[in-house]
């Protein structure tokens, strides 16, 4: 080679990496997102985390609901041409375990969003622990009012099920109109659920003319609830009792006000926290009869069949809850504003904006989902709440009203 060739070349390659430097070539993603971006490389999964209550005895509630984010992903299978990555977390269906769940899921930053949780008092310290870190997340079954007060509400946290502001006043609308009693008593847990819901009814029937003779509260983890039925027979007793608490005090209640004197003839009824397979063993023969508010799941059309379907075939039974619609609406929310957020390089490399995922999901408007066509408020609220009530008759769920 000569010598004015070999400078020749250097003097070109030289140039070439100047031009590189300087911007010629092509340019580096600089994320402008407020809350930071989640990057996610050629071939990786976008990654999303569920938080829900898989074990203990309100396992059917959480599965249920996971079993919903699952079929969301199969019929999906893929974000931009990278698969979809579930990590599933336990909400323990309690503060503790909120608080644990949400700590762990902060703690990796590839993951982009969150549906969780399934128990509304663990929904209230997670919902923080996300927000802080700049996360978001989307809960199927979270109802307790005080989630999307605008004086507590987290501004990562959204949900797509109904506010209990709309379950309380549907079943004190029910007592008092369809059932025509007139006195009640509400017992709650302490739980935000169950006291915000008790709350909302009890509020509900007196504004209807009727009459609330006690409204108290059993610990969780108690196993003789004969001091509170006792005192609510005293009281009263009342024509009707509701319960909005879990699977297991609910039991134990159940069976119990039966053997209280004073509450033979007390109509008896729960809420959506004990509507599964579990509640109805939980509650045995003294649940004959009594009444359960909760979503209504007289949904209809194709998505709704194709869900139902590849629900039993994957995991060989009927729902056994009642908030796998929700939860399937909330992960196809999170995938849709992905695809909206997210940008892409040449490579397939995603940028997908935390900020620009929070603005999307709230500004979610007519989106059609199994259970309906949801829209979103500045403070979480995304349902299309449709309530109803069932009655226990022989070991099965019947809807009755409306």
């Amino acid at each position: 080679m000569s010598k004015r060739l070999f400078a020749l070349l250097a003097v070109l390659v030289v140039a070439s990496m100047a031009m590189t430097a300087c911007g010629g070539g092509a340019a580096a993603y600089e994320c402008t997102d407020a809350l930071g971006c989640v990057d996610v490389a050629p071939g990786d999964p976008v990654r999303i985390a569920s938080a829900l209550v898989i074990s203990g005895p309100n396992t059917d509630l959480g599965t249920d609901s996971q079993y919903g984010v699952e079929i969301a992903i199969d019929f999906k299978e893929e974000i931009l041409g990278h698969p979809i990555e579930l990590q599933a977390e336990d909400d323990g269906c309690s503060a503790e375990g909120g608080q644990t769940a949400g700590q762990k899921i902060v703690s990796d930053p590839s993951i982009v969003a969150v549906i969780g949780t399934s128990c509304s008092g663990a929904g209230v310290p997670m919902s923080k622990v996300i927000s802080d870190a700049g996360y978001v997340m989307v809960s199927p079954s979270n109802t307790a009012p005080v989630l999307t007060d605008p004086a507590s509400h987290e501004a990562g946290y959204l949900r797509t099920a109904h506010n209990d502001k709309v379950q309380g006043k549907a079943m004190a609308e029910f007592a008092y109109n369809v059932l025509g009693v007139r006195s009640a008593a509400a017992i709650h847990d302490g739980d935000p659920y169950t006291e915000g819901l008790a709350r909302v009814f009890a509020d509900e029937f007196e504004a209807l003319g009727g009459t609330i003779v006690e409204f108290t509260a059993v610990n969780k983890g108690d196993t003789d609830m004969r001091p509170v039925l006792t005192a609510v027979a005293a009281a009263g007793p009342p024509e009707f009792m509701y319960y909005p608490v879990f699977t297991a005090e609910g039991g134990f209640l159940t069976k119990q006000a039966k053997e209280v004197s004073g509450l033979e003839d007390t109509i008896l009824a729960a809420a959506d926290g004990m509507i599964s397979d579990a509640a109805i063993e939980a509650v045995g023969e003294a649940g004959e009869g009594m009444y359960f508010s909760g979503p209504d799941l007289a949904y209809s059309g194709d998505t709704y069949d194709q869900f139902l379907m590849r629900y039993e075939e994957k995991y060989g039974k009927s729902p056994i809850s009642v908030f796998h619609a929700h939860a399937f609406d909330a992960t196809n929310m999170v995938f849709a504003c992905i695809e909206k957020v997210a940008v892409q390089d040449s490579d397939g490399t995603l940028h997908i904006g935390r900020q620009a995922m929070r603005d999307c999901l709230f500004a979610t408007s007519d989106f059609k989902g199994i259970t309906g066509s949801l829209t979103c408020d500045q403070y979480g609220d995304c349902a299309d709440p449709k309530i109803s009530v069932s009655q226990l008759q022989n070991g099965e769920y019947v809807r009755i009203w409306p």
